[in-house]
């Protein structure tokens, strides 16, 4: 039998949904779009920079930005294209490749990243009190750590 959604549970559930929708679209347009960024190619500048010697196998960079290994493929093909990405089989194991970040698009990332950062602050943390993030911030722990204990964490990156 299905267990639905109080009016704060369905409170909490949308307005996640559609602050989400509305911030993510907003920070795009003001920071990323200037710098010819998506947001996804954004995210995979931020992801292989922060990966030991910035780079990581196409399977960990897709898991890590919950994509298919054909999206993965999709999002890396344009930023291959302007440079910002390579792909290069891995030393250790010629059938895996690696995603790079190129010297361009480290300086892309670090070009976008005071702007991203302004638009996170003004699009979202200055509309909240310290402790309102702190209680945010725990929130999603929670939520992950209870996705991680059910295994559905798992099931959604296979």
């Amino acid at each position: 039998m299905t267990k639905w959604l109080d009016d704060e549970e369905m409170a909490a559930w949308r307005g996640m949904i559609e602050v989400y929708n509305d911030v993510m679209a907003s920070i795009e347009a003001d920071g990323i779009e200037q710098h010819h960024l998506a947001e996804g190619d954004y995210e995979v500048l931020v992801t292989l920079s922060e990966a030991p010697e910035e780079r990581l196998r196409m399977c960990d960079l897709a898991c890590a930005l919950h994509l298919s290994p054909s999206g993965i493929t999709r999002r890396l093909d344009g930023m291959v294209k302007t440079g910002l990405v390579r792909r290069e089989p891995s030393s250790d194991d010629r059938r895996v490749m690696l995603a790079v970040l190129t010297p361009e698009g480290r300086e892309k990332l670090v070009a976008a990243a005071p702007d991203h950062v302004e638009s996170v602050r003004s699009q979202f943390l200055d509309h909240l009190s310290r402790t309102q993030i702190r209680n945010l911030a725990a929130a999603f722990a929670a939520v992950a750590r209870g996705r991680e204990r059910s295994g559905a964490a798992a099931h959604d990156a296979a």
